[in-house]
């Protein structure tokens, strides 16, 4: 139950599975009766960005404290729990257990590993936040990445892993993406402007511009 840093990044996957990227990415060139088709891992994509990579860096540097308050408190809770397990392990080897004679031990139980999970979801609150705001940063080009590498991979047509039941040999164009997002996302800032939230910048880049009404006479 320790928190490394790398556990605390590791939403990294899960946040960028929300990016608008659709799953599936075609040219016109998929018309045609044989199509090149290619397969990307997208979330990978994003954390294997050299911005990304180096922002995870600075973030152990720059949330160190952060990264250890939870980790020691998240050891604690180990120590916290271990008497709450004991007893409800000890309750279910009862002659006779059943869910409703249980249900005392098992209710502590739950309610101890709920209030810690809330309690390092605080602690790591300005970690997960600065995630949140790298992978948003590298996500909002992740499209344009896509399309030059179908480009220059020469593919009209990609998948994501998990959306290939059946496949002829094909070209896995992740690494070209990586590349790509390393050109047109140098670098990322770790510390959200105040009052970010994730999704944001997605949420402002899909509202319509607004139009300038007509001044009245």
């Amino acid at each position: 139950m320790t928190f490394s840093t790398k556990t605390l990044l590791k939403s990294a996957a899960l946040a960028v599975a929300t990016l608008s990227v659709p799953a599936v990415v075609a040219s016109p060139a998929a018309a045609q009766s044989r199509t090149s088709i290619g397969v990307a891992n997208y979330e990978a994509a994003v954390v294997r960005s050299q911005a990304y990579r180096t922002a995870v860096e600075q973030m152990k540097t720059t949330y160190k404290a952060d990264i250890d308050a939870t980790n020691a408190r998240a050891t604690a809770l180990q120590t916290e729990l271990k008497p709450l397990v004991d007893a409800y392990n000890a309750a279910v080897q009862q002659p006779g257990a059943t869910a409703q004679t249980v249900q005392p031990q098992a209710q502590a139980l739950q309610q101890k590993r709920q209030s810690g999970q809330q309690e390092l979801a605080r602690l790591q609150q300005r970690v997960t936040l600065a995630t949140a705001y790298v992978e948003e940063q590298v996500g909002m080009k992740l499209n344009d990445a896509i399309k030059a590498a179908m480009k220059a991979k020469n593919v009209d047509l990609v998948l994501q892993p998990q959306a290939v039941v059946a496949r002829e040999p094909y070209v896995d164009i992740t690494e070209s993406i990586v590349a790509e997002l390393n050109k047109l996302v140098p670098s990322a800032t770790i510390t959200p402007p105040a009052g970010w939230k994730p999704g944001q910048a997605q949420q402002q880049a899909q509202q319509p511009a607004a139009t300038e009404q007509p001044s009245g006479r």
